[in-house]
């Protein structure tokens, strides 16, 4: 899969001139503007107003939000103009500020075949990105077919999220192409050869623009701050429900779980009795791998209020899928928080899922993130490897790995996630085990799928990821995990 992340009066003139100035249909019917909202740098001229017509409404800034833009037709066929158009986006424009881009259609089981690209403006310098491929082969990544969360009528088809870092302008174009035309036009000239015809892009193309919000929200003003107090109250409760899950294992509250020694781990593994160890298995010697330390969600920042309430869980840990997220390498670990809470918000508000979809998360400097909610010790149900989120966790991570090695440390991190998780249910990393497919692009519904223990997203369904170059690591991981637990 692929991926990749003005002050002065004299800018701000020069953006009016070079953008597109604001359609007035759009300007009559703006709304007013949050206090929270208005507390955020004014965006450049140009901005299109929101409205609440034709997108979704965004939440104030602060908190985070998401400026949901429908794609315009920039092409069309001149001999059959009422044909659908196959190519779409947004000409360059000026919006407020966000970090993360993806595109959603209506319909979860249409694919995009085409070239989603992008260009957005730094925050601050003003200055444009060249074009950016955003992985279009993403459906992989979701809960499985039949399951409530499947089934919600929330869900959406996307793109993969891609990470540009703080930016305040935007341009896009999706162009269709039939399977066939990315390696022709690679090709030689073919004279009268004829191309298959593009195939039309999925109905309803909007492009999601996500802001994950800053640590200190801007005071609200009186009836807002009422409104706030009780989405305060909702997402306090949330958060508490999220925190209890973990309370075997840390104090409410923290914003990470500490690693533990071997020896410390030993006594938690016989504590927490997992699966319900019989005698023998409490007189023999555990092969668990010492607790790494964990970032909570809470420490990530994760607005509890945005997710389902609840938890799903499965019956059991018997394997971990390996993913990468396709959001790009342009990315610094002190900005990993923002990173997730964006992933999260992507795959809640704009693809529609209950909650992030991964388990875990590991960043480039191999910090481990708490995923989904429901216990990091838990079965938690996913929604990372369609047809096989049963009996299983998903580990992304944050990057894009199909050209660029991941860091040594972020495969340690794997080995030493794996060796903790999988220990306490009892797992060889290195071992085999069997999944029962769910229905997948490689994997009828109901096989019985032989799968490494630390498998691939690729082994469980036909997609490039976790991309060539960390697939090409995950025999390192097995090693490593299972000396971590002392085999």
């Amino acid at each position: 899969m692929r991926g990749f992340l003005v002050s002065s009066i004299g800018v701000t003139c020069a953006a009016a001139l070079a953008l597109p100035l604001t359609p007035p249909a759009l300007a009559a019917t703006a709304r007013p503007v949050p206090a929270a909202e208005a507390a955020r740098p004014a965006p450049h001229a140009g901005t299109p107003a929101t409205t609440p017509t034709g997108r979704r409404a965004a939440e104030p800034s602060a908190a985070g939000s998401t400026q949901s833009l429908p794609l315009e037709p920039l092409t069309r066929d001149r001999a059959t103009p009422s044909a659908p158009a196959t190519e779409q986006g947004l000409p360059r424009r000026a919006v407020r500020h966000f970090s993360l881009v993806g595109v959603v259609w209506d319909d979860p089981d249409a694919e995009l075949h085409g070239r989603v690209q992008v260009r957005t403006r730094t925050a601050g310098t003003g200055t444009w990105s060249g074009w950016q491929d955003v992985e279009t082969h993403n459906a992989d990544h979701a809960a499985d077919p039949d399951t409530p969360e499947r089934a919600s009528g929330r869900v959406r088809g996307a793109t993969a999220p891609l990470w540009v870092g703080d930016s305040d302008g935007v341009e896009l174009r999706v162009r269709s192409e039939s399977d066939g035309s990315a390696a022709d036009s690679a090709g030689p000239a073919s004279g009268a050869r004829n191309l298959p015809a593009a195939p039309p892009l999925p109905s309803g193309l909007r492009l999601e623009l996500v802001d994950p919000g800053e640590d200190d929200a801007a005071a609200p003003g009186a009836e807002e701050g009422r409104r706030a107090a009780d989405a305060l109250n909702a997402e306090n409760s949330a958060a508490t429900e999220a925190a209890a899950v973990n309370a075997d294992l840390a104090p409410l509250g923290v914003t990470e779980i500490a690693a533990l020694s071997r020896a410390e781990t030993e006594q938690e593994y016989l504590a927490l009795d997992v699966g319900g160890l019989t005698e023998q298995q409490r007189q023999a010697k555990p092969y668990v791998g010492p607790r790494p330390g964990i970032v909570t969600r809470r420490g990530w920042g994760a607005n509890e209020g945005l997710r389902e309430s609840g938890f799903r869980y499965t019956k059991k840990v018997k394997a971990a899928f390996v993913h990468h997220t396709a959001s790009g390498n342009n990315y610094r670990c002190s900005q990993v928080p923002s990173l997730i809470r964006s992933i999260y918000r992507y795959h809640v508000k704009s693809m529609g899922w209950r909650d992030i979809g991964y388990n875990f998360l590991i960043d480039k400097c191999g910090k481990i993130y708490e995923g989904r909610a429901g216990g990091v010790a838990k079965p938690v149900l996913g929604a990372h490897t369609l047809g096989f989120n049963s009996n299983s966790m998903g580990i992304a991570v944050l990057g894009s790995y199909g050209a660029t090695k991941p860091s040594k440390s972020a495969v340690r991190a794997v080995a030493r996630l794996t060796a903790w998780k999988l220990g306490l249910y009892r797992v060889n990393p290195k071992g085999k085990t069997y999944l029962k497919s769910a229905g997948s692009n490689l994997h009828r519904k109901g096989k019985k799928v032989r799968l490494n223990v630390i498998s691939g997203h690729r082994d469980g369904f036909k997609t490039e990821c976790p991309g060539r170059k960390l697939y090409g690591k995950l025999g390192s991981a097995r090693s490593k995990a299972a000396r971590y637990q002392g085999r």
